[in-house]
Parts: C-alpha cells; structure tokens; sequence
C-alpha cells in the first residue's frame, strides 16, 4: 500500500514539473540584436549614415549676386557688340554728380533701384532703334535668354522699354533713351534680369535689384555704393 502511494505521489510530482517546465515557452523570442521583434516599428528605424551608395543631395544654386556687369550674350545669329556700353540713373537714389554720375560702361553699371523710381537708358551704340530693354524677376538659369521668344505673356515679366534716339530733345546725345518705373502695387521688392534685345533676340543681360519704394532714397552715395557691391 506505501509502494502505491509513494508511486502516485511520484506521478503527482512528474506531471506537475511537466506542466511548469511547458508555461516558460510562451514569451516572445528575440531578435538579433537582443530586443524583442515587437518593439521595432519602421518609424524607429534610422536611416543610413552615408557611404559610398548613399545619394548625394543636389546642390543648392547659388544666391543672387551684384556685379554691376553686363553678360554678353555671343551666339552666331547676334552681335553683342552692338552694345559698346550703357549708363542707367534713377531719378530717387544717388545724386547727379556721384552715384549717378558713371560714364557709359560694360563693367561699372548701377544695379540697384527701388519701386516707383524712374529708371533712365543711355546706351553706347551706332544703332537708332530696334533696341529694347526687358525687365524680369531673375533667372538662375541665364541661357533661357539666348532662345527666349519675349512677350509680355512670358511667365515673371515685369515691364519693358524701348530704346530710341532722342531726336527730339534740344541735346540728344545727352538725352535719355527710353525710361520706365516697377509699379509697387504689380511688382515686390528683389532681383530682376534686365535683358537688352536688339530685333527681338537678346545681346545682354544685367543682374539688378529692386528695394521698396522709399527704402534707399535717403541713402548717402558711399552707402549706395555699399550695397552695390555687397
């Protein structure tokens, strides 16, 4: 009778050891790394730190930049030389016998203006006409120009003006050629391309820029000279 009992007991003790050593299998199994699969979500996963396969950004393009230089636009179905040089004034900035008193020049050109200020061309050039001067929010890319069909329907045009002689005025040869302002109300404050086309097709370009209207006018011409070159 012991010998059954002790028998029974032994079975008791062997089923239940069984059962206890089978509940420790239900947990989760780890990942390689030792952290459980469930706590990885896409959002936790960094991307890669570089390398040799890793895509390069695109570079930003260069900002904007004052030179008071003409482009020249040589292409074989124009003459940029057509232009010799140009003097531009503005009637609000700059004083007659400083800021605005440049000789007609490729390299030492004003390019600072402000909205509602009248803006004046002398150009150098035997040409009596056919001249114009296109005024757009500037393009980084500049070769747009060489086989640009110019409208006033082109997208970022702002105004334009034609270039005649003076014939007209008591001394021509001193007289402006053509003049226009950038309405404050159409146009913002920034960079614009003058573009100067001859028969429709362009020969140079100017990178200018416009400040609002009243923002540079009581500026001295040392610190118009300033932000000319800044």
């Amino acid at each position: 009778m012991f010998k059954k009992r002790f028998v029974c007991l032994l079975l008791a003790a062997l089923i239940v050891f069984a059962f206890a050593a089978c509940g420790g299998g239900g947990g989760t199994a780890p990942s390689a790394g030792g952290t459980p699969a469930q706590d990885q979500t896409p959002g936790d996963q960094q991307a890669p730190q570089g390398g040799e396969n890793a895509p390069s950004a695109a570079p930003a393009p260069a900002p904007a930049k004052l030179t008071g230089k003409l482009a020249l636009i040589e292409l074989e179905d124009r003459d940029p030389s057509i232009l010799r040089g140009v003097r531009i004034n503005g009637l609000s900035a700059g004083t007659a016998d400083g800021f605005n008193a440049r000789e007609s020049s490729l390299t030492d050109v004003r390019c600072i203006f402000e909205l509602g200020e009248w803006v004046e061309f002398y150009p150098d050039t035997d040409r009596e006409s056919a001249l114009r001067v296109w005024i757009l929010k500037h393009r980084d890319d500049q070769e747009y120009y060489n086989d640009c069909k110019f409208s006033d329907l082109m997208p970022n045009f702002a105004n334009y003006c034609d270039l005649h002689y003076p014939t007209d005025a008591e001394d021509p040869d001193e007289w402006y050629w053509g003049s226009f302002y950038l309405n404050q109300e159409e146009c913002r404050p920034g960079y614009y391309d003058f573009v100067f086309t001859y028969e429709g097709k362009a020969i140079a370009t100017l990178l200018t820029r416009f400040y609002g209207e009243g923002e540079i006018s009581g500026k001295t011409d040392a610190e118009l000279e300033t932000l000319m070159h800044e």
